[in-house]
């Protein structure tokens, strides 16, 4: 894991970990696209590209009041988010997760340009406009070549702390045809973010289509279950030792069943993957980290604290409030008072500066 800053006395007392950034409009990329996708954009009437399986019942999944007063969607005004959520809460550092969905794009360079304008215009709209955002790293992973491609420009910004992926995929991350794109983050010493979203290529649930929102918001953590144990199986640590991966707002209650389960498959089936020296907890508890929002919240407070420590991980946990959607955690309503003082102030801050390398 990254070190270059775990020692010493933390200079940040809050790290959010989920923001999200949105373009109001296509409008607001056209102008880092290249001359061949304006005049595309233009010509074919382009929208922001997205998935909306379900309504969301809220207006843009957003708070009410998040919508900037000078107009705009949610998330779409820097300095009205900078004035709501980081003066508001005092939060030294927000990592912002642009879910525009390049990926949901079929034509791969459009996929490809849209990706490209997207981290441009975080870059331009949101970096530049305070020092206090970081960025994420859209990818287009249709095209995993491509995808390297844009991770190894942008890591040359340091503002840039994680390559971002969405959930819900066509196939389970661990496959070797991603394996270009997460070298790539591996090398550029970037971790992956895979948060909550996309959709719509295949059925959402095992068992296919659910009707309500709530179900949709739910069985999410399907999607992240199946690519916890899809890059641990297909070897993908062995491989890229340095590779670090942290699930955005999936949950973590199920991760201890998930191990146990996986743990024990793997003592009676090890001869299929025998590239696992160790067992699969090894690589979770290595590799992989989680936000806390959305936050399990059990009747019993102290039951929070056993799945924690039930996980095996001191620094599993880091911050996240979600802004600017519905379900958003503020910082002094969310973690238990169950919870131990330097366990708190690791979730708050610690965690996240060390894991991210911020400064």
């Amino acid at each position: 894991m990254n070190s270059a800053v775990s020692d010493g006395a933390s200079p940040f007392s809050l790290i959010d970990a989920d923001v999200h950034n949105y373009p109001d409009s296509i409008a607001d990329l056209v102008p880092f696209l290249s001359a061949r996708w304006q005049a595309y954009a233009e010509q074919s009437g382009l929208q922001l590209p997205g998935v909306s399986l379900y309504p969301k019942v809220f207006a843009a999944a957003a708070r009410r009041d998040a919508w900037p007063p000078g107009g705009g969607k949610p998330g779409s005004d820097p300095n009205f988010a900078a004035v709501q959520l980081l003066d508001e809460w005092s939060i030294d550092r927000a990592i912002l997760n642009p879910l525009v969905a390049a990926s949901g794009v079929h034509n791969i360079e459009l996929g490809n340009a849209l990706a490209r304008a997207v981290n441009e215009w975080t870059a331009a709209h949101w970096l530049d406009a305070d020092p206090r955002w970081r960025g994420s790293i859209a990818v287009n992973v249709r095209d995993p070549e491509g995808a390297a491609a844009e991770i190894r420009h942008w890591a040359r910004d340091p503002r840039f702390v994680q390559v971002l992926l969405l959930a819900r995929s066509y196939a389970p991350y661990g496959k070797r045809a991603f394996r270009p794109l997460l070298r790539a983050a591996a090398e550029c010493d970037l971790p992956v973010g895979i948060h909550f979203g996309g959709g719509g290529d295949v059925p959402i649930t095992a068992c296919g289509w659910p009707s309500y929102y709530i179900e949709d918001h739910t069985t999410m953590t399907q999607a992240f279950e199946t690519h916890v144990v899809s890059l641990v199986c297909e070897g993908v640590f062995c491989e890229l030792s340095a590779l670090r991966v942290v699930l955005i707002e999936g949950g973590f209650a199920w991760l201890p069943g998930l191990i146990w389960r996986l743990d024990k498959n793997w003592r009676g089936l090890r001869s299929e993957v025998p590239w696992l020296v160790k067992p699969p907890s090894e690589y979770i508890r290595a590799h992989f980290r989680s936000t806390t929002q959305p936050m399990e919240e059990p009747d019993n407070p102290q039951h929070l604290v056993q799945i924690i420590d039930m996980i095996g991980c001191e620094d599993f946990l880091m911050f996240a409030t979600d802004y600017p959607h519905w379900d958003f955690d503020a910082p002094n309503r969310t973690l238990p008072s169950a919870l131990p003082d330097a366990m708190r102030r690791g979730i708050l801050s610690t965690h996240a500066e060390s894991f991210y390398g911020l400064s």
